[in-house]
C-alpha cells in the first residue's frame, strides 16, 4: 500500500515534470525557460527519489541528500538571474545582492563537505539529523527568502506584475524547508507529518510557476553578477574541493600508516591547510583567478565602474610620489609586477624619475630619439615580445639599446597631454598572462593619460611655488638694497662731522677705518644683490684661463684643488661672470664636502665637439634619491646658511648654453659634477 510520503513526493515529481515539457516544448522560446526547465527537473527528481527512498525502493537510495542540494540551488540561481542588472546608486543594492550569495555558498559548501565525506545523515529521519547540517540547511532557506524578498522589493510596479506569482512559489518552497528543518531542529527530529506534506506543498507552487510564466514577457533579461562575489564564489568552492582533496588523502594516511598514522595525518592536513592560506594570499593566484573569471565569465575584461574608482582612489590617497602611484595604478590594470617611470623635464630630455618594484636607474631619452617620436606620433602601446618577433609591426622604429634588454620588461605605455607626450612607462610583466586585445590596450592609453594629467597638475604646482619663492627672493632683494641705500647715505652724513673734529687725530683715525670697511662691505652686498646694469654679453672664453682664475680664488681652503688640464686651448661662448660663478659654486661645494685630508681635482678635457669639466671630490657622497629629489630643487639646501639656488642656477645655466650636467656619487667615496659644453671654434 501506497503510503502518504510517497503519494505526496511523487505528485511533485509528476507537477514539476508537466511543467518542464512545457517550458520545452510550447514556452521554449519565452525568457529563461530553459533554466527553469532545468530547476523543474531538479525538483522532480528529487521529489521521485523521495518518493522511492518512502516507499523502501532502493533505486536512488542515498541520493536524495545530494539532489535536495542540486534543487534548492537550482531555484536560488533562478531568483538570482532574474534579479538581472538592477543596480541602486551608491553600490547599496550590490552589497544587499552580493551577501546573500556569498552566504549561499557558504552554506552549499558546508552540506558538499559533509556529503562527500559520508558524514550528513538524512535530516529528515526522526532523531538523525546532525546540527551542523540542519544549520546549513534553515541557513539555505533563510538566504533563499532573503532573495526572492530582494527580487520583488527592486523591481518596478510592472515587473512586479509579472514576477509576484513566482516570488509567491519560489518563496513559499524556501518558506516550508525554513518550518520543516526549524521544527526537526527545536524538536530534535522530524515530524512525519510535516515532511510527508512536503512534497504536496512544493506540487502546489506549479501553478504559481506556471502563472507567472505566462508573463514573462516583462521579465528583466539578463543577469549581473559582480566580479567581486564570482571572485570570492571561485575561491571558496576551490578551496573546498581542495580540503575534501586534502581530507581523503589524510584519511588514507591513516588507515595505511600504521602506528604512525596518525602522526602522518595531523602532519599532512596541517600542512595542507598552511599551503591553502598561502595560495589564497598569493598575488600570482589571485592575478590569474581575476584573469580567468574576466576571460570565461564576462563579454568584458573589467568592471570599468570598480576599474576607475579604484584607479582614481590610488591616485589620490596620500602615501608615496605620485610618480610610483601612479606606475601602481596603471599597472594593477594589467596585473604587472612593476615598472619604470620617464617624464620630460625642461632640458628636452626624457628622464626616469621613479620606479614601482624596480629600480629607476636607467639611461635618459631624448625628447628627438625614435621611441619618442613613435609614441607621439602614434600613441601606441608597444609590446616588446612583440616589437622582437615583429619590429615591422612598429614601422621598425629603433627603440634603445637598453630597453628590450631590461628584465622582465614588457610594455611601454604612452602617457599623453593635450596631443603631446608627457612621459612614458615601462611595465614589467604581470603576475598571470594576459591577452592584450584593443579593449585592454585602449584602457591603458586611457589609464596613461589621466596619470599624465595629474603629474602635470602636480609639476605646474611645483612650479607655481619655485616662482612664487624667487618673487619672495626678489622683493626680498629689493628691500635689502633699499635699506643699504639708506644705510650708505646715512654714513655719509659723517662727513660734516669729520669738519668739526678735524684737529682730533683719534676720532679721524676710527671714523675713517670704520666708513671705508663698513662702505666696501655695503658696495659688495649692493654688487650682488641689485638686478640694475647693463648684463653680460656672452664671448668666446678659454676655459683653461677661466679655471685657474677659479681655483685661485679658492686658493686659502683646505683641501686645495688641484687643476689637471692637457694644456690645449679649448674655447666655450658664454658669459665670463656666470660661467666663472657656476665653476666657483661647484669647487666650493666640492671642498665643503671634502675633508681636509682628502683631494678635490679639477678636469679639463673635450670629447669630439664638447668641452668637458670634470669636478670630483672624496667627500661623503650623496644618495641617488637625494640627488634626484633635492640636489637641484630650488631654495632646498642641507646648509644652515645656504640659500639652496646654487646647483638650481648652475644646472639651468649649462643647460641654457646648450650643454649637459651630470652627477655621480657614492656614499663616503666621493661626489663627480661632469660639464660638458659645446666646443667654440676659433679660426
Amino acid at each position: 500500500m501506497i503510503n502518504i510520503a510517497t503519494f505526496s513526493y511523487a505528485v511533485c515529481a509528476l507537477a514539476f515534470l508537466l511543467l518542464a515539457a512545457f517550458l520545452l516544448s510550447h514556452w521554449r522560446g519565452r525568457a529563461r525557460a530553459r533554466p527553469l526547465a532545468g530547476a523543474c527537473l531538479a525538483s522532480a527528481l528529487w521529489s521521485a527519489a523521495v518518493a522511492l527512498e518512502s516507499a523502501n525502493q532502493p533505486l536512488l537510495a542515498g541520493w536524495t541528500d545530494g539532489l535536495e542540494i542540486l534543487r534548492s540551488g537550482a531555484w536560488s540561481a533562478i531568483v538570482v538571474m532574474l534579479i538581472g542588472r538592477y543596480r541602486r546608486p551608491g553600490g547599496r543594492f550590490l552589497f544587499q545582492l552580493n551577501t546573500p550569495v556569498l552566504l549561499l555558498a557558504g552554506c552549499y559548501v558546508l552540506l558538499l563537505v559533509e556529503t562527500a565525506t559520508g558524514m550528513l545523515q538524512r535530516a529528515v529521519v526522526p532523531g538523525q539529523g546532525l546540527m551542523p547540517a540542519l544549520v546549513a540547511r534553515i541557513g539555505i532557506a533563510v538566504v533563499g527568502m532573503l532573495l526572492v524578498e530582494q527580487l520583488y522589493r527592486n523591481k518596478s510596479v510592472q515587473e512586479r506584475w509579472a514576477i509576484k506569482f513566482a516570488c509567491l512559489g519560489i518563496g513559499g518552497m524556501f518558506a516550508y524547508d525554513f518550518y520543516m528543518y526549524s521544527d526537526t531542529m527545536l524538536f530534535r527530529g522530524t515530524n512525519p507529518d510535516i515532511w510527508g506534506a512536503r512534497g504536496i506543498v512544493n506540487a502546489l507552487t506549479v501553478p504559481m510557476l506556471a502563472v507567472s510564466m505566462g508573463r514573462s514577457a516583462s521579465w528583466s533579461t539578463e543577469l549581473a553578477l559582480s566580479r567581486r562575489v564570482m571572485f570570492h564564489s571561485a575561491a571558496l568552492f576551490g578551496s573546498a574541493i581542495y580540503l575534501l582533496a586534502m581530507a581523503s588523502a589524510g584519511y588514507f594516511l591513516l588507515y595505511f600508516g600504521g602506528s604512525w598514522g596518525k602522526l602522518l595525518q595531523v602532519s599532512f592536513l596541517f600542512g595542507a591547510v598552511f599551503l591553502l592560506i598561502g595560495i589564497l594570499f598569493s598575488g600570482t593566484f589571485r592575478a590569474w583567478l581575476k584573469v580567468f573569471i574576466s576571460k570565461h565569465f564576462y563579454s568584458y575584461n573589467y568592471d570599468y565602474r570598480e576599474e576607475w574608482l579604484r584607479f582614481t582612489k590610488t591616485l589620490s590617497e596620500q602615501g608615496p610620489k605620485l610618480s610610483e602611484r601612479s606606475l601602481q595604478a596603471v599597472g594593477e590594470l594589467v596585473e604587472s609586477a612593476g615598472g619604470v617611470l620617464w617624464l620630460r623635464r625642461d632640458s628636452g630630455m626624457f628622464e626616469p624619475v621613479a620606479g614601482w618594484h624596480s629600480p629607476p636607474r636607467h639611461p635618459a631619452v631624448g625628447a628627438d630619439a625614435p621611441l619618442c617620436s613613435f609614441l607621439e606620433s602614434r600613441q601606441w602601446v608597444i609590446d616588446l615580445d612583440e616589437y622582437a618577433a615583429a619590429p615591422e609591426m612598429y614601422d621598425n622604429t629603433e627603440l634603445p639599446a637598453w630597453l628590450p634588454a631590461i628584465a622582465r620588461g614588457w610594455l611601454v605605455v604612452p602617457l599623453m597631454l593635450q596631443g603631446r607626450l608627457f612621459g612614458f612607462m615601462l611595465l614589467l610583466e604581470p603576475r598571470s598572462k594576459i591577452k592584450l586585445n584593443w579593449e585592454v590596450i585602449d584602457l591603458l592609453k586611457i589609464a596613461g593619460s589621466q596619470a599624465a594629467g595629474y603629474l602635470a597638475q602636480q609639476e605646474a604646482a611645483a612650479a607655481l611655488m619655485a616662482a612664487r619663492q624667487f618673487e619672495s627672493f626678489n622683493r626680498m632683494s629689493t628691500f635689502v638694497v633699499h635699506d643699504l641705500k639708506n644705510l650708505v647715505s646715512q654714513l655719509s652724513l659723517l662727513i660734516p662731522n669729520a669738519e668739526k673734529h678735524k684737529d682730533n687725530p683719534e676720532f679721524q683715525r676710527d671714523m675713517l677705518e670704520t666708513v671705508t670697511l663698513s662702505v666696501q662691505k655695503m658696495r659688495m652686498m649692493l654688487q650682488k644683490l641689485s638686478r640694475s646694469g647693463s648684463e653680460e654679453q656672452p664671448t668666446p672664453l678659454l676655459v683653461d684661463q677661466l679655471l685657474q682664475q677659479a681655483i685661485a680664488l679658492k686658493a686659502a681652503f683646505q683641501p686645495r684643488p688641484l687643476l689637471m688640464s692637457s694644456g690645449q686651448k679649448l674655447y666655450v661662448f658664454a658669459e665670463r661672470e656666470r660661467l666663472e660663478r657656476v665653476l666657483g659654486h661647484l669647487i666650493q661645494n666640492a671642498i665643503e664636502a671634502t675633508p681636509q685630508q682628502g683631494a678635490v681635482t679639477v678636469k679639463l678635457s673635450h670629447e669630439a665637439d664638447s668641452v668637458v669639466i670634470e669636478v670630483a671630490d672624496t667627500g661623503t657622497g650623496m644618495s641617488e634619491e637625494f640627488i634626484r629629489e633635492r640636489l637641484f630643487k630650488p631654495f632646498d639646501s642641507t646648509k644652515s646658511a645656504g640659500m639652496g639656488i646654487g646647483a638650481f642656477e648652475s644646472r639651468e645655466y649649462i643647460h641654457q648654453l646648450g650643454g649637459e650636467l651630470r652627477v655621480s656619487s657614492e656614499h663616503q667615496r666621493g661626489t663627480t659634477f661632469r660639464i660638458a659644453l659645446p666646443r667654440y671654434p676659433l679660426a
